[in-house]
């Protein structure tokens, strides 16, 4: 198959600790007018709605989740699959805060770790799961023999904090390209030509089940989205997702789940642990 010349997480070029500061205070101060202008369109949109109540939607109260689907429809008129998140020098690289413990009890021997992956177009691998669909089981050697990445970017907190890191591991475009996603139509997938015809979103899970994401599809296959083993040069801790976690960074940190069990491709919105909790779902920069 002839790849397109999409662009790497390698291209950018890299930025001083001076330019980087100076980078962050701009999108600092961007997102601030961001920031000010979705207030006043919320304010806006609740002022007007609060004479004719809106259903709540999976426990939200209906104004609120208007206004998160009118955020959701502001970044997704922005993304493009080119352009890419800033890339910083290592040297700017700190240590990140470990927000985030749930589905990480226990040790995890990297040995054994399975991750299962339902949705695929041939699942004549494929192994029952308790009564489960079936699904393809993958090792993280199979993530390690897939060509390397690493980005220096900011992974921004949808509480307000970010931190500059370095992730090393494989896109997730490479995973889907090589595990072949079930489609739309059933015909066999072509991810470089027809993407309308994937299914069209990504559902995670740790192996417990105890925290989840949903992504849409084309956030999946953008090329800095990473299955990331490394952090900072070192090979990821309990506490920050070993032995595989995903890195993200045109999304808020809540989408870089930690410690992958599972992987689907699905037609339905996935669920979101903090979608569920009054979150935007798409959590889109």
């Amino acid at each position: 198959m002839t790849t397109p010349d999409w662009p790497s997480p390698d291209d950018r070029p890299l930025e001083s600790g001076a330019a980087a500061e100076a980078r962050m205070r701009t999108l600092t101060r961007r997102s601030i007018l961001w920031s000010a202008g979705a207030i006043g369109l919320s304010w806006f949109t609740i002022h007007r709605s609060a004479t004719s109540p809106i259903a709540e939607s999976d426990g939200i109260p209906g104004q609120l989740r208007m206004v998160l689907k009118l955020n959701e429809k502001a970044a997704r008129g922005i993304y493009r699959e080119d352009r890419m998140s800033p890339q910083f020098a290592a040297s700017t690289a700190v240590e990140l805060k470990t927000n985030g413990g749930y589905g990480l009890d226990g040790e995890i021997d990297e040995s054994s770790h399975k991750i299962l992956v339902r949705g695929l177009h041939n699942m004549s691998q494929a192994v029952p799961q308790d009564g489960d669909e079936p699904a393809v089981e993958i090792t993280i050697s199979h993530i390690k023999g897939l060509k390397p990445y690493t980005i220096v970017t900011e992974h921004k907190c949808i509480e307000g904090w970010s931190a500059v890191v370095q992730w090393k591991g494989a896109r997730l475009r490479d995973l889907i390209v090589a595990l072949g996603p079930a489609t739309i139509s059933g015909a066999e997938p072509e991810i470089y030509k027809r993407q309308n015809d994937l299914m069209p979103y990504v559902a995670m899970e740790t192996p417990d089940g105890s925290y989840y994401v949903g992504l849409d599809m084309e956030s999946a296959l953008h090329a800095q989205t990473l299955l990331c083993y490394e952090m900072n040069g070192k090979p990821l801790t309990t506490e920050h997702g070993a032995p595989v976690r995903l890195a993200i960074p045109i999304k808020y940190g809540v989408k870089c789940i930690k410690r992958i069990g599972l992987i689907r491709f699905t037609r339905e919105r996935p669920k979101d642990f903090w979608a569920e909790r009054g979150y935007d779902w798409y959590a889109g920069l």
